[in-house]
Order: structure tokens, then C-alpha cells, then sequence
């Protein structure tokens, strides 16, 4: 019987100042609005010769998060690929992708 392959998703958003780029096998709209839903992060396989800081940064950051919720307007775009990548930190300085000034959910006052 063939086994089923699990999707594999690359998130990239806006986090304070900087740029992450994500694999995870699990992506979708969060039952708290204004939320993308990110599950079961991807990291690769470190070979004991080279190590990368970025890598290591993103494991010390998500390696024990089962999910991560990230605001709708600080995602840049979410890509269905066939092959995980190396999950990235950079600085948004230089970028040409701006970050949307606050928040599209606005609730009104009550009087």
C-alpha cells in the first residue's frame, strides 16, 4: 500500500523587523481571527560538520512549538512546495516588501 505524502508548506512574514521563512506540513486559517495557523515546522537534518546559525536560531525559537499563530497582515506569502527547504531569518532592511501599517480589524467604540 502506498504511503501517503504530507503537504509541505513554505510561510514567509514580517516579525519584528526581520523576514522568516518556514517549512511546515501543516497550514491553515486559525480558529482566532486575524490568525494563520502554522504546525508541525520542518527542520532538516544538521550535518555535524557545519551548523547553521540561522537554522539553530529558528530550532531555539520553534523546536518545542506544536503551533504558531501569526497575524494575517505580517504574512508575505504561503507556497505549497513538492520539497522542504532550510527555514531562514532575514532582515528586512533592503527588502522590497513593505509591512502594512497596523491592523485591518479595527473594532468600533461603544458610546
Amino acid at each position: 500500500m502506498a504511503e501517503k505524502t504530507k503537504n509541505i508548506f513554505r510561510v514567509i512574514f514580517h516579525n519584528q523587523d526581520k523576514v522568516y521563512e518556514l517549512y511546515a506540513h501543516e497550514v491553515g486559517q486559525a480558529s482566532m481571527m486575524g490568525f494563520i495557523e502554522i504546525g508541525d515546522i520542518i527542520f532538516g537534518e544538521r550535518s555535524r560538520l557545519l551548523v547553521d546559525p540561522a537554522e539553530e536560531k529558528l530550532k531555539s525559537i520553534f523546536g518545542d512549538v506544536k503551533h504558531t499563530y501569526v497575524p494575517h497582515h505580517s504574512i508575505i506569502r504561503i507556497d505549497e512546495v513538492k520539497k522542504e527547504g532550510q527555514n531562514k531569518i532575514h532582515d528586512s532592511n533592503g527588502s522590497s516588501v513593505s509591512v502594512l501599517p497596523g491592523s485591518q480589524f479595527n473594532p468600533s467604540s461603544s458610546k
